[in-house]
């Protein structure tokens, strides 16, 4: 695999009403990136157990390219309950097999052909997996045409200061929604502006190539340097929610790689997550009017 493109962090079961069906933001975000034909790669980690097999029989049957360590701690589970507007919420087992992802020899290599990476903040709650994700960055080579995509995900006060202002600092794209951008904002002391003035201010800040900003059924924007794309939130009928911010960063990312504009691959990965929103679960086929 060269120019891979890797999801890293939490790979684990959503435990839904209807039943468990493969998650985490990581794997979501290489399923996706694979449909759209592109090398892509899961790591993360399993424990020795029925659930850790399982999850390993579904990325294969999905054809999901992975490297997938096994440790002795269980595999990550996360109980979700669907409100009546379709929005989860998630209870997040602790001390799991992804909490704690080994750097390898394997994973160092990997790190050597990636193109992208897209990495969130809840993968870093323990030091294990943190320090893998920051030695895997540093292994990238460092050159200007790698994406490196942190998506900023806070669940359950799984972060802190440190490492958001750490993984901002590594990153030269950052996805971030609505409600974590007035939290993000709170922390590091920016209240009373718009939310697309704190964008311009993150994007300078941290000299990001892009800044994605998602806010639900009010739209998303891309800002670039000296510009920004907007486009409105399709009205469809919604299945559930799960997946569908890891769907649109995915198709993003893979339209980017491309040669697509910023505004073609916004509107791609609009239509994407639009469609995974009418699905039940993360990971759904997509259609082939959108992969083209």
């Amino acid at each position: 695999m060269n120019d891979v493109v890797v999801g890293m962090g939490e790979a684990l079961w959503d435990v839904l009403p209807e039943g468990k069906k493969i998650g985490g933001a990581p794997a979501n975000f290489a399923y996706h990136v694979s449909q759209f034909g592109l090398d892509s790669c899961a790591v993360s980690a399993i424990g020795d157990d029925a659930l850790g097999i399982e999850l390993l029989e579904n990325f294969n049957k999905k054809g999901v390219k992975h490297l997938i360590e096994t440790v002795p701690y269980p595999t990550g589970t996360v109980q979700v309950e669907i409100d009546q507007a379709g929005i989860p919420q998630y209870e997040i087992k602790e001390n799991v097999a992804w909490d704690n992802i080994p750097y390898t020899a394997k994973l160092e290599s990997l790190a050597e052909r990636t193109r992208a990476v897209c990495f969130g903040s809840l993968a870093q709650r323990n030091v294990v997996s943190r320090s893998t994700i920051n030695r895997f960055l540093d292994a990238m080579p460092q050159d200007d045409e790698r994406l490196i995509v942190f998506d900023v995900n806070l669940r359950q006060g799984f972060y802190n200061k440190d490492i958001l202002c750490n993984s901002m600092k590594r990153c030269n794209i950052l996805k971030i929604n609505d409600e974590e951008l007035v939290t993000v904002s709170r922390m590091f002391g920016y209240p009373g502006i718009d939310l697309q003035d704190k964008c311009w201010i993150l994007l300078g800040k941290y000299n990001l190539k892009m800044l994605i900003l998602t806010c639900g059924i009010n739209g998303s924007y891309v800002f670039t340097p000296g510009n920004v794309s907007f486009q409105p939130t399709p009205k469809v009928e919604v299945a559930d929610t799960v997946g569908a911010g890891d769907s649109f960063t995915a198709a993003f990312i893979a339209n980017i790689l491309k040669g697509r504009s910023v505004a073609d691959a916004h509107k791609k990965a609009v239509e994407t997550s639009a469609f995974v929103c009418t699905q039940k679960g993360a990971m759904p086929t997509l259609p082939a009017e959108i992969i083209g």
